[in-house]
């Protein structure tokens, strides 16, 4: 075998060991096997809620197990076919060790990006509140624009998205809007795009046709589950206004008021939820998302005292950091002002292909220092 190729294969299979003590094999099939226990047990299905909230667990435990166990195995065939191909004289079993090196090494990366998600929220899903910057029209029709890339996005991962707070446009584009995605790892995959998001184009809502720039700035909070959220007093400590939801929202929008927001009276955090014809539904998700963000408040607040201990900058909060700049005139691309990766064609992106932009984003967190950005990447 040439040797090449046998340094490919020992580095794929070391990965794989790496990966499958990393993402602790064992421990989730242990997991696993306990859920499957209860899910087993006689009254499973009388407590609803409980039910599928081991349901859901159990679905995002198997996203990270089932492709962890189909590698692992792959990697004891490779060792295998290693062995054989050295008493091949014909080559066809090398062919065969080369195609599996190339099938498995895509496998591998992103299974490690998946390990390099070490916040015990990663695996959950993810609110991802959208704002309007100053700007008029432009930023809000840009508001509109990242509204439907994550949807985008969160549809081709085959991601299960729900609208729950939309606030409409008087001429194009939204206010404000906060959907909910969820599957495996959709917060990890998401907390990255915290912050700026600014365009620069022709705008199509100026007679003149001149250059505008706009803003909007995006925030993500975790679904995190009810017994780990921040005990909240909803009768004094809240202040609860009904209205009429307004855009997309089906038949029932404008009809009755159905909406809730919820504002958090020490903190000033609002949240928002008409995604549902119950007020009773809307108000139980509003307070979800309210205990939520106080509970991501209270973490950042000690990760910044812990950081500001070892003498770190601690996370620019919502709003504050510019994440990505997207350029349609004079020239078009999407560059990340974090990771100095860099796009040529701004549509694809714009259109959901999020995805190299994270995974990159993932792998300079893990190794970025205290400042500064890495010099500027392009995409395929």
């Amino acid at each position: 075998m040439e040797h090449d190729l046998r340094t490919a294969c020992e580095g794929v299979i070391d990965r794989i060991v790496q990966l499958r003590d990393s993402l602790d094999l064992q421990g989730l099939l242990g997991k696993r096997d306990a859920i499957n226990a209860k899910m087993a047990a006689p009254g499973f299905w009388d407590n609803q809620e409980s039910a599928q909230g081991q349901v859901d667990s159990l679905k995002r435990l198997n996203a990270t197990l089932k492709p962890l166990e189909e590698l692992a195995a792959s990697g004891e065939e490779l060792e295998v076919l290693v062995e054989l191909a050295a008493e091949d004289d014909t080559g066809a079993t090398e062919r065969e060790v080369a195609e599996s090196v190339g099938r498995l090494a895509p496998q591998v990366e992103q299974l490690e990006l998946r390990a390099m998600m070490s916040d015990p929220h990663d695996q959950s899903g993810a609110f991802v509140q959208i704002q309007a910057g100053e700007g008029g029209t432009d930023s809000s029709d840009w508001a509109g624009m990242l509204l439907r890339m994550y949807a985008r996005w969160a549809e081709q991962r085959g991601f299960d998205s729900e609208m729950l707070e939309y606030s409409e446009a008087d001429e194009a584009g939204i206010r404000s809007a906060t959907i909910a995605i969820r599957g495996a790892y959709a917060y990890g995959y998401l907390r990255g795009e915290i912050g700026n998001h600014r365009l620069i184009r022709i705008s199509p809502f100026d007679a003149a046709g001149r250059r505008h720039t706009s803003f909007a700035a995006v925030d993500v909070t975790p679904e995190i589950d009810e017994d780990l959220q921040v005990e909240v007093n909803f009768e004094t400590d809240v202040r609860e206004d009904t209205y009429r939801a307004s855009g997309a929202g089906g038949q029932h929008v404008n009809k009755t008021d159905s909406a809730i927001r919820l504002t958090h009276l020490s903190s000033g955090v609002v949240v928002q939820c008409q995604s549902q014809r119950s007020q009773h539904k809307n108000r139980a998700q509003a307070r979800k998302m309210l205990a939520a963000k106080l509970y991501q408040i209270e973490v950042e607040k000690r990760d910044a005292e812990l950081a500001a201990k070892r003498g770190q900058k601690s996370k620019i909060g919502f709003g504050g950091q510019t994440v990505r700049n997207y350029v349609l005139h004079p020239e078009q691309y999407v560059k990340d002002a974090r990771t100095g990766l860099k796009a040529g064609n701004p549509q694809p992106v714009l259109d959901g292909g999020l995805d190299p932009f994270v995974e990159e984003f993932l792998r300079w967190s893990l190794g970025k220092g205290a400042e500064g950005t890495n010099p500027e990447r392009k995409t395929d």
